[in-house]
């Protein structure tokens, strides 16, 4: 965040692609139309592959910072890559894709969210959704007082599993048996594309696309119990 704002497209959004490219395992760029790029880390296992994501633009807005939106799910994206890179898997696990998305955030409001956002997510299941068995989406993960219902169009089994996950680390407080409404975001291409998909993501921000989303909104404690989470379910997932 020391970068400042990073819309899609802009030298300081580069200059943060670059950086995740070097910390991502076996990290690489891939193309979206209009000059952006999604950044893409791989752990090699067993096909399908889990892919494990999270967009890296923020919203075009003065002094917006986005510590939830857009830095939260990076952070936490990083860091399970980070770990898998340098774990000792078991034969047979499956292949992990991390990747950090660009362009989720639509440019022009007056236009259909769908159509105008989420382009590297779009661009990412155009391409390889063949190749997945299951995407996971970590969106708004780290706010304080942070409590994420399953939204509402998230795979159930996927988001059962998580829940089992979260209970055997101690984070089943954060993943309520309850259901928020549904969210175009960015696990919504892989949805439209047959791959089952969730997306995390606590809706309930009062600081949404506000410039005090900044490092007051943000609770380390919650990154920590949401990224455990997922983890577990990662570590677990056979």
């Amino acid at each position: 965040m020391r970068l400042g704002e990073r819309p899609a497209g802009s030298q300081t959004s580069r200059t943060l692609a670059r950086f995740i490219r070097k910390r991502l395992p076996r990290g690489r760029f891939e193309r979206v139309d209009g000059g952006l790029r999604n950044v893409v880390g791989t752990v090699r296992g067993r096909k399908p592959a889990i892919l494990v994501g999270a967009h890296y633009d923020t919203k075009d807005i003065p002094g917006f910072v986005g510590a939830e939106d857009g830095a939260g799910g990076t952070a936490a994206v990083m860091q399970l890559a980070h770990h898998f890179a340098r774990a000792d898997r078991p034969r047979g696990a499956p292949e992990l894709r991390f990747v950090l998305f660009d362009g989720e955030e639509c440019p022009d409001d007056s236009r259909d969210f769908y159509t105008c956002g989420l382009r590297g997510s779009r661009a990412y299941a155009r391409r390889h959704a063949g190749e997945l068995r299951a995407v996971i989406v970590l969106d708004f993960i780290a706010q304080k007082d942070l409590r994420i219902p399953r939204e509402d169009s998230s795979d159930i089994g996927i988001w059962t599993r998580l829940r089992r996950a979260a209970q055997r680390v101690g984070s089943g407080s954060v993943f309520p048996d309850a259901t928020q409404p549904t969210v175009l975001d960015d696990h919504t291409p892989f949805l439209r594309a047959g791959v089952p998909a969730v997306d995390l993501i606590d809706f309930d921000f009062d600081c949404w696309h506000e410039t005090c989303d900044d490092l007051s909104a943000v609770s380390e404690k919650s990154l920590d119990r949401s990224g455990e989470a997922v983890l577990e379910l990662l570590r677990t997932w056979r």
